[in-house]
């Protein structure tokens, strides 16, 4: 088995659950990357907490201020992380920030499905747009490798609750806009697959599996995974991963899964 081994990752959504955990496993690989960006909105509040006390321990973590669903929020984070980095490249971004409504077929609003689009479709566009100049530089700092998570890589978190063959949960929860959500993430995972390769970036949709967090709900079911059994599997696909996974739909264990 490999072992991931990148110099700069940028997690977004990283003060609690499964962004906290990717934040955690990075800082405690054998060989730990030398920056850990941790993007939260509120990097001074009380939901930042655990961070705050991981960046007192961890000189190599920087809380990165980041408001996804605001683009002068994420040209300051990039200009930010661009300036730690001191003109070297971004060797992995992690969209990993994402928001839920439980709402039904029958009560969807406008409102409430532009949030959650913006934040779980959109955010992970425009991030990826900001970041590519960095993204670029990490590919062309390893000119002879194919592409891997390794060189240069954006791997957005999707969910089955968006693959249009599965309806992953349906019997638990329509949550409509969040599966219209991730279906899209899912195709600006192929989109982007095919639009960077040529600069030597690799892309991924990954889904986390049923991880036990505040978004996932608090329902006991024995599918369910714990924050570090699903982080600690995706590093472990991500770090195995080549060319020809480029543009694919995995789960935490590194099962295709259907789109």
């Amino acid at each position: 088995m490999g072992e991931l081994r990148v110099r700069s990752v940028l997690v977004t959504g990283a003060n609690r659950g499964i962004g906290l955990g990717f934040v955690q496993h990075l800082l405690a690989l054998p060989n730990p990357p030398e920056w850990v960006f941790a993007g939260c909105r509120d990097p001074k509040g009380q939901r930042a907490q655990e961070l705050q006390k991981l960046a007192s321990k961890h000189p190599n973590l920087v809380i990165v201020p980041l408001e996804v669903t605001d683009p002068a929020s994420i040209k300051a984070a990039a200009a930010s992380v661009g300036e730690r980095l001191k003109g070297s490249g971004l060797n992995l971004l992690i969209n990993n920030a994402g928001i839920a409504r439980a709402n039904t077929i029958d009560n969807e609003t406008l409102k409430d499905m532009s949030e959650v689009y913006t934040t779980n479709t959109i955010a992970p566009l425009l991030l990826s747009q900001a970041f590519l100049p960095m993204l670029k530089k990490a590919a062309q700092e390893n000119p002879g490798s194919g592409l891997s998570c390794s060189k240069a890589a954006i791997i957005n978190i999707s969910s089955t609750a968006g693959s249009i063959q599965d309806l992953y949960l349906w019997q638990y929860g329509q949550a409509l806009s969040y599966r219209c959500s991730k279906a899209a993430l899912n195709m600006l995972t192929r989109c982007q697959s095919m639009g960077y390769r040529e600069h030597g970036i690799f892309c991924v949709a990954l889904h986390p599996g049923w991880v036990k967090t505040d978004m996932g709900g608090t329902l006991e079911d024995k599918s369910r995974v714990t924050v570090d059994e699903s982080v600690g599997g995706m590093l472990k696909v991500l770090s195995n991963l080549s060319e020809k996974d480029s543009g694919a739909f995995l789960n935490w264990e590194g099962k295709v899964m259907a789109w």
